[in-house]
């Protein structure tokens, strides 16, 4: 999964925008998360809560691409292919987002953690199983109608972690 050879410079200004776009009638996060934490992982969370998968996938590649420690890079890894196959559902790859489904429960298993940059892990990997276990449970899941589902939202908690 690539970035298309698109440049996403996310300022934020840009981020801004976008959420006075949307609207931001939901409270994801704290002034306090977006003073401690990157604003390509804020405006990934603001993205992702609107739907917008492949453009929450895009602003947290830009991140995952720099320079960033081990922890951050599994953990933005993890939270690219959740989005990423979403992605895939919407367009209608179940088996893509199968895989990409498998891959981000691998990844948050290695973080070895219950939260990562505010975010609970086991309540979002509780959100991606109700709507994306059935990938799971079937042999083909291209030969399977795709279920109604509720897509997970991202709030954080209000505590601020450290990160690498």
């Amino acid at each position: 999964w690539s970035n298309c050879g698109e440049s996403h410079s996310f300022t934020s200004n840009k981020r801004l925008a976008l959420i006075s776009a949307m609207g931001d009638n939901e409270q994801w996060y704290t002034n306090a998360h977006i003073a401690a934490y990157p604003v390509e992982y804020i405006a990934g969370i603001d993205l992702y809560n609107a739907g917008e998968f492949h453009a929450a996938h895009d602003v947290w590649e830009e991140r995952w691409m720099g320079e960033v420690g081990p922890q951050e890079k599994l953990f933005l890894q993890a939270m690219i292919q959740s989005a990423v196959a979403f992605h895939h559902l919407d367009i209608g790859r179940p088996g893509a987002s199968r895989q990409m489904y498998q891959r981000a429960k691998e990844k948050f298993s290695r973080l070895g953690t219950k939260v990562f940059m505010s975010l609970d892990l086991e309540e979002y990997q509780s959100q991606l199983d109700t709507a994306l276990s059935w990938l799971l449970s079937v042999a083909d899941p291209r030969e399977h109608p795709i279920p109604e589902i509720r897509h997970p939202k991202i709030r954080l908690l209000a505590e601020i972690n450290e990160f690498d």
